[in-house]
């Protein structure tokens, strides 16, 4: 059975599956060595993942996954004030729930490699126009999030990280070194560009070969392997295990 790594986290996680997605890099250059398992629900924040840790990460589950990536954030950091009020969750709670998805998932599994992901920063004007385009001269005037509001969060969320020796991407910085970020990785504001989906990618396996994931080997021999007068043979001497 192949490892497994989790992706956990809000829409920037759900949509990771798309094309130029991060998550379906993840899944292309680790193929037939990792399963990558998408797990990521739009609108979500850390108050509300917590309600669904026993149902991803079964503490009598037979196999961990060896891997997990926690990317939550954009949400929590919704402002009180704007159409996304419903979603914030104030800094110290999304402080603590961090530490109890960490929690859970080190009770599943000690040995399973956890990774935090900040919230993005956001573009203003990005958002604008994406509400504007869905509701026309009825969208809201206030802003629903700020990225001066994302980059507290994401100082946390490193901070915790490293209050529980964990590795970190600190997305918010990472994608502000580039000059035109506001448009080169953000879709509407907030969501990500294939542009933005490639920094996130890059970070992650950074870390996760940094971790051995690119040594692992192929769950079954490749076809140039195996021998085509006696085939069992080599499934034998090389899947004895699977």
């Amino acid at each position: 059975m192949r490892p497994q790594i989790v992706l956990f986290g809000d829409s920037i996680t759900q949509l990771s599956f798309g094309s130029g997605g991060w998550g379906a890099s993840l899944a292309d250059i680790y193929s037939r060595k990792v399963d990558v398992v998408l797990r990521g629900y739009n609108g979500y924040n850390t108050r509300w993942a917590l309600f669904l840790l026993h149902h991803i990460f079964p503490l009598e589950a037979a196999k961990p996954p060896a891997a997990v990536t926690v990317f939550f954030g954009a949400n929590d950091a919704a402002l009180l004030s704007g159409t996304g009020k419903r979603q914030h969750v104030p800094l110290e709670e999304y402080k603590e729930n961090l530490r109890k998805i960490v929690q859970h998932i080190k009770n599943q599994s000690p040995e399973t490699l956890i990774v935090l992901i900040t919230p993005p920063p956001i573009c203003l004007e990005g958002r604008r126009e994406y509400a504007w385009s869905l509701y026309g001269d009825k969208a809201s005037s206030v802003p629903d999030r700020t990225s001066e509001e994302a980059g507290i969060y994401a100082e946390q969320c490193v901070s915790v990280a490293k209050e529980l020796g964990l590795p970190s991407i600190n997305l918010w910085s990472k994608m502000q070194e580039t000059d035109g970020w506001q448009r080169k990785f953000l879709s509407d504001g907030l969501h990500l560009t294939p542009e933005g989906n490639a920094v996130v990618f890059k970070e992650v396996v950074k870390i996760f070969d940094k971790a051995g994931f690119s040594e692992l080997p192929f769950d079954f021999p490749p076809n140039q392997e195996i021998d085509e007068e006696n085939p069992g043979k080599t499934f034998l001497q090389q899947c004895s295990a699977v």
